[in-house]
């Protein structure tokens, strides 16, 4: 279904004319979040990240846009997909691929894309790692080499840190994002003081977080409120523990609420408990290679072009194309 494109950005937005390679190259500093998985052990702390979570999340109507179509569901899940793909391919920490995630929603929150799906949405899931795997990891690959595991289309490092720059200031530069791995010590502790499933409590709730992001309906659920959900239902995962209710989940701290607990638990037994709510990954007949001359005519006209070339499952060698972007090719031959 096509989308409105009154608010989509321009030729100029995306191909700026600054030399990024000295600001987001892969060789610029290394940042770090405060709001990573070491989340503060008093109440007061935890209080008021629940109070600034509000600020790193997208609005109320992103999940309707769904809803409606106007946005593409199945576009953003293949999207995530990838991204997850990409974080076991290199052993990311599980809040990179959060953080790529939230910074997608985020932005296609405030803006729209010229397509729904294609190289644009490709192009912004590159980006928004990219920048996350800044954010946390100490050793980033380069721009080509991250686009790995199944990438449609192989961008131009100078596109990247392009699309970069736009994220970043749509984002207005807010990367320290309040995520669920903010809230997960805490919680875990909460429901067990003796410390002897702890470990157990914050490995499982990560993993059940990062399997079901993928899922558009967590975004109706603020970070907090996942966070305790997944403790939750990693609780009741535990043989001979008493059943641990949703309901319980609100003493924790102030700003909690109930409802929104519940509602995101039984969101959570919905997709864990069925082993079938994921199809396996499908494998993607061709890499699609597209010029930075046809990206620029394709937004302005809010259409890609595309050349294609067989894709393999043996190995590859990658070579440019015409001075502009790189294509992989199993035999490492022209064409």
């Amino acid at each position: 279904m096509s989308i409105s494109c009154s608010n989509c950005f321009s030729d100029s937005d995306l191909l700026c004319v600054e030399d990024t390679s000295g600001i987001l190259s892969g060789e610029s500093p290394e940042y770090s979040s405060d709001l990573d998985s070491s989340s503060p052990s008093d109440d007061e702390s935890i209080a008021g990240l629940i109070e600034d979570e509000h600020n790193f999340v997208p609005g109320l109507d992103y999940l309707s846009r769904f809803q409606s179509r106007s946005l593409d569901a199945s576009a953003r899940e293949e999207s995530v997909a990838w991204i997850l793909k990409v974080q076991a391919y290199y052993a990311f920490q599980p809040l990179t691929a959060y953080l790529s995630v939230n910074y997608m929603d985020r932005f296609l929150n405030s803006r729209q894309l010229p397509q729904a799906n294609g190289w644009p949405l490709q192009l912004l899931s590159v980006a928004c790692l990219s920048l996350a795997a800044k954010m946390e990891e100490p050793l980033v690959p380069s721009l080509l080499d991250l686009q790995v595991e199944g990438a449609k289309y192989i961008f131009e490092p100078r596109t990247i840190r392009r699309m970069e720059l736009l994220v970043l200031g749509v984002l207005d530069w807010r990367l320290r994002s309040v995520t669920p791995f903010s809230f997960l010590d805490f919680f875990a502790c909460k429901l067990d003081s003796t410390g002897t499933f702890t470990g157990f409590l914050i490995s499982r709730a990560t993993q059940i977080i990062l399997s079901n992001i993928q899922e558009a309906n967590f975004i109706a659920y603020w970070p907090s409120c996942i966070a305790a959900a997944a403790i939750l239902f990693a609780a009741n995962e535990i043989p001979n523990w008493s059943l641990v209710k949703p309901e319980q989940a609100e003493s924790w701290c102030e700003g909690l609420r109930k409802e929104k607990i519940i509602g995101c638990y039984q969101l959570l037994q919905e997709l864990v408990i069925d082993n079938n709510r994921r199809k396996p990954p499908k494998v993607l007949p061709q890499l699609r290679v597209t010029t930075l001359t046809q990206m620029r005519s394709s937004v302005s006209s809010f259409s890609s072009s595309s050349s294609s070339s067989p894709s393999s499952s043996l190995p590859y060698k990658r070579r440019k194309l015409n001075n502009c972007l790189w294509v992989d090719d199993d035999k490492g031959n022209s064409k």
